[in-house]
């Protein structure tokens, strides 16, 4: 019984490689790549792409892992093989991929601090080792001391609306330790979704986001955010 499991599982795979574009493509089982992306999901298909920062969709030829690992709209670091091209009319880089490790980033939006907020956003220190912008997308990678506690990660900015005469918007990145013990440097990349700074009739926002850092240093970083 297992054996004829097998081949069925074997038969099933090589039908849908007959889809890709394989005979040159050149790609090998031990190579790896690893980026960062959004999960799609086709509700009426039942199935996951990945649309991944680059460019690149992904379309896993299993989608086991996915299914107990990831909803739609979730934002991923991925590491994946290449198995073959899919061919699309764009000849855009659409490929069958195995997923060999899947993570999900932290992706949120922008809040509006309140005073009944501040005690639960808190703001201790946080070190930006990096940050970028990909489409709506603000990236950070962040380090910061913790230990066993869960400690939460929110950027905000003032009620209201957004006039972008009065300069760029002013966001702040704010840490909430959650009274951790300061034992290991620990290590996060998190994502805010930059749509609610849209002004109607603009294609662009100018924005400032400051955080707190250790030893009394400030973290500044001016953007812009086009849409």
């Amino acid at each position: 019984m297992k054996k004829l499991v097998l081949l069925s599982v074997i038969a099933v795979l090589f039908s849908l490689l007959q889809g890709c574009d394989m005979h040159d493509d050149g790609y090998s089982m031990n190579d790896a790549w690893v980026g960062f992306g959004l999960v799609h999901e086709d509700s009426e298909a039942g199935v996951y792409h990945i649309s991944m920062d680059d460019g690149e969709v992904l379309f896993p030829l299993t989608n086991d892992y996915l299914w107990h690992k990831v909803k739609n709209n979730d934002r991923v670091l991925v590491n994946f093989t290449i198995l073959g091209n899919k061919k699309n009319e764009n000849h855009d880089e659409h490929y069958y991929v195995k997923i060999n490790s899947l993570r999900k980033i932290l992706y949120k939006g922008i809040i509006d601090i309140t005073p009944a907020k501040e005690d639960s956003i808190g703001n201790d220190p946080i070190l930006v080792k990096d940050k970028w912008i990909k489409g709506n997308m603000l990236n950070f990678e962040l380090k910061y001391y913790g230990g066993s506690k869960i400690h939460y990660i929110n950027l905000v900015k003032k009620p209201g609306v957004i006039n972008p005469g009065d300069g760029p918007v002013l966001l702040e990145l704010r840490h909430n330790n959650n009274d951790d013990h300061e034992q290991f440097l620990l290590s996060a990349i998190v994502t805010f979704d930059l749509s609610t700074l849209k002004v109607p009739g603009k294609s662009s926002t100018s924005f400032k986001v400051t955080a707190k850092g250790f030893d009394d240093k400030k973290f500044e970083y001016t953007g812009e955010y086009k849409y």
